[in-house]
């Protein structure tokens, strides 16, 4: 995950945080790029990032997110979430809260009792996780308690989870329903469910559109990419096959949002550009393969309407690129800030694009 620019910013990202899963000793890590080395001709950067410092990480580290620009909160297998806190000035990462066990199957009291906490999402102060156990905890960074808990808010495992807006989030299971669930209500229950048709594939990733919070992306275990107008129907806006495995992430440019990234356990990791006059522009990458696809899309009528929505066939063209053209292991998790892409892979390798847009 990139670290958070401040808001003046104009330089690109040159931070960001790892975590490991599946060691004897997992690790948060927080590395720089550093301006060491050239970018080569594709855009891949040749420098070393370097290593700023680490801490040692209970359990699997399941995904995270930079609360603001010295904290990340962390979710773990073992059902713990942790918010560990930069010190720029010395560079060494400390533990500075940590909810134990706030995902668990019986009771948090039991020693084996946890769940995993799969997903995190933060809207500082406020942080959301959702788990294995069906359940969804708001959090406070500044209060020891859960603001709220929704016990049984699914009979399924939660996969991911994203803010809409403020009071509302979005979540994604293992039976292919999205929900949304607004947290002014007391109670219990989403306010919406949406599902994949009769399929029932599981959802592992959703993100939301930075400036249409009515567009959604999701991925899950057929490697299909599905956009959502949550204003319309139950059912996806479009149904793009993606990759031959599991999508494992999915992240609209915060910025830039024509543009979407999607990683697999296939090991490829598609650039998805539906910008205008795709045909005339030079490609961003002299690599991979590049295809045009053409989307089928159910017919809106809107005045202005968001590219990932779009009904008129002339806009329909969307540029896929492969990032990744030699693929083999799978790609975990991508982050995307401004023109730089970082991602890792099962080769235990971290890779980072500084020029997405070269």
């Amino acid at each position: 995950r990139w670290r958070p620019l401040p808001a003046a910013a104009l330089q690109p990202p040159d931070v960001f945080a790892t975590g490991s899963w599946d060691n004897e000793d997992n690790r948060i890590s927080i590395w720089s790029v550093g301006d060491l080395g050239n970018a080569g001709l594709n855009g891949e950067y040749h420098g070393e990032p370097h290593l700023l410092c680490d801490i040692q990480h209970n359990g699997d580290v399941m995904d995270m997110q930079f609360l603001d620009q010295e904290r990340i909160v962390v979710a773990s297998s073992t059902g713990t979430v942790t918010i560990f806190r930069h010190h720029q000035n010395n560079q060494t990462l400390s533990a500075n809260h940590r909810w134990e066990k706030a995902h668990y199957h019986v009771d948090q009291d039991t020693s084996c009792g946890g769940a995993a906490c799969t997903g995190v999402v933060c809207n500082n102060p406020e942080i959301v996780t959702v788990g294995e156990d069906g359940r969804i905890n708001l959090f406070r960074a500044d209060q020891k308690d859960a603001v709220r808990t929704i016990d049984n808010a699914d009979s399924s495992t939660l996969h991911a989870v994203t803010f809409l807006r403020t009071t509302e989030i979005l979540t994604v299971n293992s039976i292919g329903q999205l929900k949304i669930w607004d947290l002014r209500q007391q109670r219990n229950e989403p306010s919406q469910i949406f599902s994949l048709a009769g399929d029932r594939v599981p959802l592992h990733c959703v993100d939301r559109h930075p400036n249409q919070q009515h567009i959604v992306a999701t991925g899950g275990q057929d490697g299909m990419l599905s956009i959502w107008d949550i204003r319309q129907g139950t059912m996806p806006v479009s149904l793009l096959n993606a990759h031959e495995a599991e999508m494992w992430e999915v992240h609209f440019h915060p910025s830039d949002p024509d543009h979407l990234f999607t990683c697999s356990e296939d090991g490829s990791l598609w650039h998805w550009d539906t910008s205008t006059n795709v045909s005339e522009k030079p490609s961003f990458l002299h690599q991979g393969g590049r295809s045009t696809a053409y989307l089928s899309h159910s017919t809106i009528n809107q005045s202005v309407v968001s590219a990932w929505l779009s009904n008129d066939p002339t806009k329909d063209r969307m540029e896929i690129t492969n990032l990744i053209p030699n693929q083999t292991l799978s790609v975990n998790s991508l982050d995307v800030l401004g023109p730089c892409l970082v991602y890792g892979t099962d080769a235990e390798a971290i890779y980072v694009n500084r020029q997405l847009f070269a």
